[in-house]
């Protein structure tokens, strides 16, 4: 019997230290940036320089009694097909949008996303996957109870709980990024590191990876913290017809056993135990029907079938090719009440550690799980 395109991994490495960020053997300080602790009088009350957290019930706990058997497959039902391409209830009158650059990113205030009814939900896929980022301003979601901000995502697909992130007590599903207040981890980060710069696609080596994802602000630095976004399939675009063919029919793996290594490495927690599945490097969206590279250097190893000095050469092209393509990225600022909704299914991102004030950075993320991605034939 031939072995399983996805692989569950029990053993894990010993030593984190020795991850890959770059197929050629570039060492990544993986989740460096990530803390697993925090002062909880500083977030929870605050001191005369720093405010207490502005969402305290959103603060992160690492419960190591949460662990989960592996995901299930499951089948996912894309909303934005049933979508009203003149999305009526997203450009409203009062809407007031603005577009960041030509192919990717838009921002819009004037609607409430809490608000929107199905068919409103459907535009918001379908209007996502065509802008592949936006940002909504002045939103309510933050004040919302988690588990109507959970109901308000859980449209949108299963939700995906991260197998090492830190999240709000009782509430799994949500995954944090937060940065304490007069957390100053960058200053040794950066005497090793010349950028905080990590592109990537979020837990790619699941089976059923995300596809429209939201993230919102709960606290954020006067300013920096921002997050930069790649849209891959107008890098898939870019390339030559001649190249985009000999991409169709590969297949890349994607490893989650670095992840949670150094979760572990950490002493923090490990929910499930890793996978490493097998996903074609060019797949297709279920509703747009565009075809986008998926491949990313955090999680991405290796090209099935071809030797590693070729899988290498291939990947690194890719990943210069998306990190250096300024004219297919946009840049979002984080606002109070901002919701940024983007796919991550054709989209890249990274965050951007660039503020030294040590002011709080926190942020949920929602992640509903979208199809298992699939390719279709190369068109010429």
């Amino acid at each position: 019997m031939a072995p399983s395109a996805t692989e569950t991994v029990a053993e894990l490495a010993v030593d984190a230290s020795k991850l890959k960020l770059y197929a050629g053997g570039v060492e990544s300080a993986y989740k460096e940036l990530s803390p697993v602790a925090y002062s909880k009088d500083l977030e929870e009350v605050g001191t005369d320089e720093y405010a207490a957290a502005k969402y305290p019930n959103y603060l992160p706990t690492w419960n190591k009694e949460q662990t989960y058997p592996p995901l299930q497959p499951f089948e996912h039902y894309d909303h934005g097909k049933d979508a009203d391409t003149t999305f009526p209830n997203i450009l409203t009158k009062d809407a007031k949008v603005t577009h960041l650059t030509p192919t990717i990113g838009t921002e819009i205030d004037g609607i409430q996303l809490s608000k929107l009814t199905d068919a409103g939900k459907d535009e918001l896929a379908r209007y996502v996957a065509e802008r592949k980022v936006v940002a909504f301003r002045n939103q309510d979601f933050a004040d919302l109870p988690i588990s109507e901000a959970l109901k308000f995502g859980g449209y949108f697909g299963r939700h995906h709980i991260h197998p090492t992130s830190g999240s709000p007590a009782g509430h799994p599903e949500i995954h944090l990024v937060h940065r304490g207040a007069g957390d100053k981890s960058h200053e040794t980060f950066f005497k090793n590191r010349v950028s905080s710069v990590a592109w990537h696609s979020d837990v790619t080596y699941e089976q059923q990876p995300p596809g429209t994802t939201f993230l919102y602000i709960l606290d954020n630095p006067e300013t920096g913290g921002d997050t930069l976004f790649a849209n891959t399939a107008e890098a898939y675009n870019r390339l030559s017809p001649s190249f985009q063919r000999i991409l169709h029919g590969l297949k890349a793996t994607h490893s989650g056993i670095e992840q949670i290594n150094a979760s572990v490495k950490k002493g923090s927690i490990k929910r499930r135990e890793p996978t490493v599945t097998e996903h074609p490097i060019v797949r297709t969206h279920p509703v747009t029907g565009e075809k986008s590279l998926f491949i990313n250097p955090q999680f991405t190893r290796d090209i099935v079938g071809l030797k590693k000095e070729e899988s290498d050469a291939i990947l690194n092209f890719l990943y210069e090719h998306i990190a250096w393509g300024a004219d297919f990225h946009a840049r979002v600022k984080w606002q109070a009440g901002s919701v940024v909704v983007w796919d991550n299914r054709t989209v890249q991102h990274t965050a951007i550690v660039d503020w030294k004030t040590g002011q709080r950075r926190h942020l949920a993320r929602i992640t509903p799980q979208a199809e298992r991605p699939y390719e279709t034939p190369f068109e010429g």
